[in-house]
């Protein structure tokens, strides 16, 4: 008698509902994280949809999920930092993320047409990004250099400047949540931005521990 009580009480009810939305929420941003990569089937929800909870999937799930909306980027603006580099962004027509990323790259003066792909394979493997470097969305600057993913325009800026004479872009593997175009409430997860050299190895090319040092 007592198992069954304690097997219905409030707490074990209270932690078995929070189990069960827990799952809920993950399966949600699972679907929209698979949508980010896949061929427009119609739905014209996908990318508001995505930018609500791609990250989410990332993020911190310890504790119960809520209700509150994701806040604007904070990421600082100079309109000047890009403004003679032109670029072409290879990505999948619904990925939200990916227009998130381009709309902070064009606000730091960037150049950028987007071209939307159904194979975003055959264009990373044309430039050169290897598998484990990998994100939603592929960057090409006109002089031939590649980003790959959430890079922030602070470091694209630095690269440019001065490239290795070994490399031939940098990358952010998958999509940090608190990335560029990754902005999810005020969450932050660490990340690296990894130089891309030419004989396909690869090594970091900064560490990066907190959103202000994006900026």
């Amino acid at each position: 008698m007592s198992a069954f009580m304690s097997d219905s009480s409030p707490t074990s009810k209270k932690r078995q509902s929070y189990k069960i939305l827990q799952s809920a929420v993950w399966l949600v941003a699972a679907s929209t994280l698979f949508a980010c990569s896949q061929p427009d089937n119609g739905a014209s929800d996908t990318n508001a949809l995505q930018n609500d909870t791609s990250a989410a999937v990332m993020a911190n799930t310890s504790e119960p999920h809520t209700q509150t909306p994701p806040l604007m980027s904070t990421t600082v603006s100079n309109p000047d930092l890009l403004k003679s580099v032109s670029a072409t962004v290879y990505k999948d027509a619904n990925c939200g993320c990916c227009k998130d990323w381009i709309s902070h790259a064009e606000d730091n003066g960037m150049s950028a047409t987007a071209q939307d792909v159904t194979e975003l394979a055959v264009f990373k493997e044309r430039y050169g990004v290897p598998a484990k470097m990998r994100s939603c969305h592929t960057a090409v600057t006109t002089d031939g250099y590649v980003f790959e993913g959430h890079v922030p325009a602070k470091y694209v800026a630095q690269f440019l400047e001065s490239p290795p004479v070994q490399a031939l872009g940098l990358a952010v593997p998958g999509m940090p949540v608190g990335s560029p175009g990754m902005e999810y409430q005020d969450k932050f997860a660490p990340y690296q931005i990894m130089q891309l050299n030419k004989d396909g190895t690869t090594e970091v090319y900064a560490d990066i521990v907190s959103a202000e040092q994006q900026l």
